[in-house]
């Protein structure tokens, strides 16, 4: 079986942070959320991964995915030249994709779901096509599913005004061939795009099986701040382990899951977790929150982070108060002004500069 990993598209949701990196890019407990993608889908077993890219951002994702590729893990980049919908980037990976099962993976979704099991069941059953699915509390926000008693798919509606399941498509889709069938017979949505529900929707009026499973664990939405906050916030409590591999002085003081990067030098540091310091940076005189992500490189000398995502490089010093609920891009500077605040938030793309006053 082979994987089809959707990481095209602009990322709107999260700009301006997304203006200088793909979404699927973006780090959550110091990973790119692309690479979580990857990982799941390598554990399931699948070694052939083809790779949706844009002309944006195609050569970040490629360059990412180098630094994740294994040994015997063979990608293959087909570019999207526009967004014209899930459907179509289907389509044009058909030449890739032949006549091969598949499992089509959103990249910048993130879930703990147990792919393997979920692709034996595929097979073992010979299902046309299997979707994953999750009880959420706003269906109307999402593509939702209509099921029958045995977990046959009759309907899917895309956003419903007055739902009639709370079971939203999350993202994972299990597909044969028939899948181009489908795709050729519907037409463009009010978007422009051919909608992947569209074409599922046609394998069941095509009488094709369509089967569902719902996932109990979590699944998290990256799309704007305070999800990609939230993500950063499981993932670090469930995932994050106490492994300190920088330097550290006596006055330093660690609690909790408390990860600190290779080459990181660390002064007056209290560092509660879950929490991750990334390699080579240098802390001094900080305080640093549960539920924080802080990348590799930074310095940072006097403040307080909590829950919050810092990416490579950035600078913070000197600043009053409390920095948390913020994501800060490449290389952001945040430096001491004149009067202090008790509290900041910030969302900044790469290469920003703050005086805090």
């Amino acid at each position: 079986m082979k994987a089809l990993i959707l990481a095209g598209g602009k990322g709107t949701r999260l700009r301006p942070l997304t203006y200088a990196m793909a979404k699927q890019l973006v780090p959550v407990a110091n990973k790119p959320i692309l690479h979580y993608a990857m990982d799941g889908l390598y554990q399931a077993g699948i070694r052939d991964f083809g790779v949706i890219i844009s002309p944006e951002t195609g050569a970040d994702i490629q360059a990412s995915l180098q630094g994740w590729l294994k040994p015997d893990a063979r990608t293959t980049y087909i570019l999207q030249d526009e967004p014209a919908g899930l459907a179509h980037a289907v389509k044009i990976a058909q030449p890739y994709l032949g006549n091969d099962d598949f499992i089509m993976y959103l990249g910048d979704n993130l879930i703990n779901a147990d792919l393997g099991s979920h692709i034996a069941e595929f097979k073992q059953a010979g299902y046309h096509a299997s979707i994953l699915l999750k009880q959420v509390p706003n269906p109307s926000a999402f593509g939702v599913a209509e099921l029958d008693a045995d977990g046959q798919v009759l309907r899917l509606v895309e956003k419903p005004k007055a739902p009639q399941s709370d079971l939203a498509l999350v993202g994972v889709y299990l597909f044969t061939a028939s899948i181009f069938e489908a795709i050729a017979k519907i037409q463009p949505s009010w978007r422009g795009e051919l909608e992947i529900t569209d074409a599922i929707q046609q394998l069941i009026d095509d009488r094709r099986t369509v089967h569902s499973r719902v996932h109990a664990g979590w699944w998290l939405d990256t799309g704007k701040k305070d999800d990609l906050l939230a993500a950063n916030t499981v993932v670090l409590g469930e995932y994050a382990q106490a492994a300190i591999q920088g330097i550290t002085d006596a006055a330093c003081r660690f609690s909790g899951a408390v990860q600190v990067g290779a080459g990181a030098v660390l002064k007056n540091v209290q560092v509660t977790g879950p929490a991750i310091i990334g390699e080579n940076c240098a802390l001094e005189n900080v305080t640093i929150g549960p539920y924080t992500s802080v990348g590799a490189g930074c310095r940072l000398s006097d403040c307080h982070l909590e829950n919050s995502v810092v990416l490579e490089e950035c600078v913070i010093q000197g600043v009053p108060g409390k920095i948390e609920q913020s994501l800060l891009g490449k290389g952001c500077r945040i430096l001491k002004s004149a009067q202090p605040q008790q509290s900041h938030k910030y969302m900044l793309a790469d290469h920003s500069e703050v005086e805090v006053f």
